[in-house]
């Protein structure tokens, strides 16, 4: 039986400034930190490569958790930190908050590139920003409470 998604991970050429963004300027925390070194069959099966070797950082904010990975062999490709949200792969990760106009300054002032100002669709109110890498964040208010997309309480 599937509960749920656990986590997503995300591909980083520079794992400190990555860790950095998401811990301080997104407020997720730091759940774990692990990796591998060359030379390991278990983790050059699980990822499908050959000589493998990463670094993992696990976060979370409240009931959403994700790793993320900076790969040191087998050397990865550059990521394209303008990649259109329509290429195949990971489109975007959405982050629910209660005053959107206020992240958006908030995350604006600390550097996050935005695709736009929040917009309103009336049952939620939603923009898109990009981490470091480039990776798409959505950011969105869900503002008619009885919307089928209120998330559960966070403890």
């Amino acid at each position: 039986m599937i509960r749920g998604i656990h986590h997503t991970a995300i591909s980083t050429g520079d794992l400190k400034r990555a860790v950095a963004f998401y811990r301080d300027v997104l407020g997720f925390e730091i759940v774990m930190e692990t990796g591998w070194p060359v030379g390991n069959p278990l983790a050059d099966s699980l990822t499908a490569l050959v000589g493998s070797s990463a670094e993992v950082v696990l976060m979370k904010a409240g009931n959403a958790m994700f790793e993320l990975f900076e790969y040191a062999s087998p050397k990865p490709k550059e990521a394209d930190p303008n990649r259109p949200v329509n290429d195949h792969g990971l489109t975007h990760i959405c982050l629910d908050v209660t005053d959107i106009d206020a992240e958006y300054e908030r995350l604006e002032a600390a550097g996050m590139r935005f695709h736009c100002p929040p917009i309103d669709y009336g049952l939620v109110k939603t923009t898109y920003g990009r981490d470091p890498d480039g990776n798409v964040i959505e950011i969105q208010e869900i503002l008619d409470p009885n919307n089928p997309m209120v998330l559960d309480s966070v403890s």
